[in-house]
C-alpha cells in the first residue's frame, strides 16, 4: 500500500509556541509511519516539522520554493529543488492526503485556500484565519485543533473516513 503523506505548512517565520507545535507535530507524523512533506526550508515550521521527524526515525521530503538543493533543512529524508517559486504550493497541497496548517502567513493561507479549493482536507493547528475565509476557498473541509496531538488524532480519523487508515 502507498505510504500516507501529510502536508505540514507553515510560516518561514515562526514564533517558539508554533515552532513547538510543528516539532511535535512533526513527531506524532513519524510515530504514526506516515510521510511528512513540507516546503523544506530551514526556517520556522517546515525546520522544526522536519526536525521533529527526524528525530523519531520518520521520513520526511521538501519541496523547495528555490531550484537550489542547498536551500533546504537538513533534517529532510528527500529534498526536491523545485525552482517554481510560489507555484510549487500547489504540488505541496496536491501531493498531500491531508493537510495541517500552523500559523503562517501568506504562503501558508494559499496553500490552505489551495487544499480547500482541491477538496484536501485541512486540520488548523492552533491558527484560524477566519471562518468567511475558510468556507469561501472551495469545498474542503477544515478542522480546528489546538494542540500536535488534537491535530494528529483528526488526521487519523479523516484517513479513517478516507479508507487509508
Amino acid at each position: 500500500m502507498r505510504r500516507t503523506i501529510i502536508g505540514v505548512m507553515g510560516g518561514s517565520t515562526a514564533d517558539p509556541r508554533t515552532e513547538q507545535h510543528a516539532y511535535d507535530l512533526g513527531r506524532l507524523i513519524a510515530a504514526n509511519g506516515w510521510v511528512l512533506l513540507s516546503g523544506g526550508r530551514p526556517t520556522g515550521v517546515m525546520e522544526a516539522s522536519a526536525r521533529g521527524c527526524r528525530e523519531a526515525q520518520g521520513l520526511s521530503i521538501g519541496l523547495l520554493f528555490d531550484a537550489d538543493r542547498e536551500a533546504a533543512s537538513r533534517h529532510l529524508d528527500l529534498v526536491i529543488p523545485t525552482g517554481m517559486g510560489a507555484a510549487r504550493n500547489v504540488v505541496n497541497v496536491l501531493a498531500s492526503d491531508v493537510v495541517v496548517a500552523c500559523r503562517g502567513q501568506g504562503g501558508t493561507l494559499s496553500e490552505i485556500a489551495l487544499a480547500l479549493r482541491f477538496a484536501r482536507p485541512v486540520v488548523l493547528l492552533d491558527f484560524h484565519p477566519g471562518a468567511a475565509f475558510l468556507d469561501a476557498c472551495g469545498d474542503g473541509r477544515w478542522y480546528l485543533a489546538d494542540s500536535a496531538p488534537a491535530a494528529v488524532a483528526q488526521v487519523r480519523a479523516l484517513l479513517a473516513e478516507m479508507g487509508r487508515a
